[in-house]
């Protein structure tokens, strides 16, 4: 059996090479001196949209809450999905439970490169691959709003995981194949305005594409078939396509779809249901002209086939 000892040898070497040659790579990377310079000093009043436009009570507010206790952004909804289940944490401004203590170059290095103060990788359920296509002023902005929200104490409870995905050095290389702040849909010279726009909101802090694109089998949202729908991360339903294919919203004017995030009703008077309860009443906080923009993009985005086997559909 000579043979096999030599086998397994030769596989423990190239494990070992393979280690070390990933551990460089899938070292956390933080924003740049240059990054940093255009954070800016932040505005509260702007950072009030964009802290609607990136949905941030739909994860951090606690489960159930109402009304002004939306604001209190303790966390502790349990996001199950197939890789194990995700907690968001408290993100108010107490300082030992919550992230009252981060300055707004922790908050803009962990919501554009998925870092930690710490220096560890965050786990991507936290939508940073989509926030990385934010402008770094927006995220000064959310940051001096943040600072008008009230501090809560408590501690959400821990994420639960299996090995291997307890391991979150090995995100950095999920990182190298999925993290990227260029634009998913590419516009040719003079687009309008608001069709860039609504671009910026919806592949940005809107983070649309994390739930309404197909995922592929490491969890890297597969770009060519972009908010095609896909198969709801938690349960057994179907988030829906939200592009002009076979499918989708095709027969939806730009101002159904406007009223539609503004409203909740569809053109057939249906109403919002689901997890797009949230999202819908965050978008209701934007301006009639960010709907529009929005609405704009997504009459532009290329059609595509239901990214999702046939199945009753259960998520709007």
């Amino acid at each position: 059996m000579a043979w096999l000892k030599r086998l397994v040898g030769a596989a423990l070497v190239l494990g070992c090479a393979g280690a070390a040659a990933g551990w460089p790579l899938s070292a956390p990377v933080r924003l740049d001196a240059a990054a940093l310079t255009q954070l800016g000093p932040g505005d509260a009043a702007k950072g009030k949209r964009i802290f609607y436009a990136g949905g941030c009570t739909s994860c951090h507010a606690k489960p159930g809450s109402q009304g002004d206790a939306r604001l209190q952004l303790v966390g502790g909804l349990e996001l199950k999905t197939p890789f194990g289940t995700f907690v968001p944490p408290n993100i108010s401004q107490d300082p030992k439970d919550g992230i009252g203590g981060w300055s707004v170059e922790d908050l803009a290095n962990a919501m554009l490169k998925g870092v930690s103060p710490s220096g560890e990788h965050f786990y991507p359920a936290f939508p940073y691959a989509s926030y990385a296509r934010m402008k770094p002023s927006d995220i000064a902005d959310l940051y001096a709003y943040l600072k008008t929200l009230p501090a809560v104490a408590g501690k959400a409870p821990g994420n639960s995981l299996a090995f291997p995905f307890t391991i979150r050095r090995g995100i950095g290389l999920w990182k190298l194949l999925y993290l990227s702040n260029q634009p998913v849909i590419p516009l040719p010279d003079g687009t309008p305005d608001p069709v860039v726009a609504g671009r910026y909101l919806v592949e940005g802090p809107g983070h649309c594409g994390e739930c309404h694109t197909p995922r592929d089998f490491a969890g890297g949202i597969k770009k060519g078939e972009w908010l095609a729908g896909a198969v709801a991360a938690e349960g057994s339903g179907v988030v829906s396509n939200i592009t002009s294919g076979e499918g989708g919203i095709g027969r939806w004017s730009a101002a159904d779809i406007a009223n539609y995030l503004e409203t909740g009703f569809t053109p057939d008077f249906d109403s919002v249901g689901g997890t797009m309860v949230d999202v819908q009443r965050n978008m209701a906080q934007l301006t009639p002209e960010d709907r529009a923009a929005i609405a704009a993009y997504l009459k532009a985005v290329p059609p595509h086939p239901n990214g999702y086997p046939a199945r009753k559909k259960t998520v709007n």
